[in-house]
């Protein structure tokens, strides 16, 4: 675990080694270890004992990467509730779900589904370089599901909606908390979201299609948020997909 957990602080509750909050959700779980393919672990724990605290270390076996996750619903004034995937193997900034492994994408949902995580979240990322950053959404809610057709368009679009809605505001919060893995503020909507809300508004709502015009503009906003205080280089680091 300590290999794969960045030697960072977390806010659960109060501020603690982030081994030591993943250590409190997965110490005696009943749940059992799975195995998938013969290849990909997964240990997971979801009896945290308060805000709801659940995490797991995924492993695979053959590639040796490894990735974990903590999810629980924080009262410091950030956006709640929250899913912080993790690993001292990756370093690059910024990052996509679709950066990281399919087969982790993969049991990660499963997991949240099985944990009763909410399927759209705010989602972060903390590096090996113990910088907590967004972990975006580029999944497209309208694509075919398993064994389903394709999504009821109004019904997905929203979904695509809410997500594009959710990295914004994580990205605000993160650029504000400069990138913290234990910020403990209160987000507060500056002048300058508020005169671009009002500009989304009014674009959005004389098109035909508001709902896409809307996704299209907040996932720009995230982009110039992430960009405007761009990372430092990161050093080298193993491959992670």
């Amino acid at each position: 675990m300590h290999s794969v957990i960045p030697d960072c602080m977390f806010h659960y509750g109060w501020d603690m080694p982030l081994a030591d909050a993943l250590e409190k959700v997965l110490n005696g779980s009943p749940l059992p270890v799975q195995i998938r393919d013969g290849r990909y672990v997964v240990v997971s724990g979801r009896s945290g004992p308060y805000l709801a605290g659940r995490g797991f270390i995924w492993i695979d076996l053959q590639d040796g990467i490894a990735l974990g996750g903590f999810y629980f619903h924080p009262t410091n004034g950030e956006p709640t509730p929250t899913v912080n995937i993790f690993s001292k193997q990756v370093q690059e900034e910024p990052l996509k779900m679709s950066q990281l492994p399919p087969a982790f994408a993969e049991d990660l949902s499963q997991w949240s589904a099985e944990s009763r995580v909410p399927p759209i979240t705010t989602r972060y990322f903390i590096t090996g370089s113990n910088r907590k950053i967004l972990l975006e959404h580029d999944e497209d809610y309208c694509g075919p599901v398993a064994s389903m057709g394709p999504r009821p368009e109004s019904d997905c679009q929203q979904r695509n909606a809410d997500a594009a809605d959710i990295d914004m505001n994580a990205a605000y919060y993160l650029e504000q908390t400069n990138h913290a893995t234990n910020a403990t503020a209160w987000m507060i909507t500056g002048e300058d979201q508020v005169a671009w809300l009002r500009v989304r508004e009014n674009t959005c709502g004389i098109g035909p299609f508001p709902l896409i015009c809307r996704i299209r503009i907040t996932r720009e906003r995230t982009r110039v948020i992430i960009w405007r205080h761009p990372p430092p280089h990161p050093a080298p680091h193993p491959r992670h997909r």
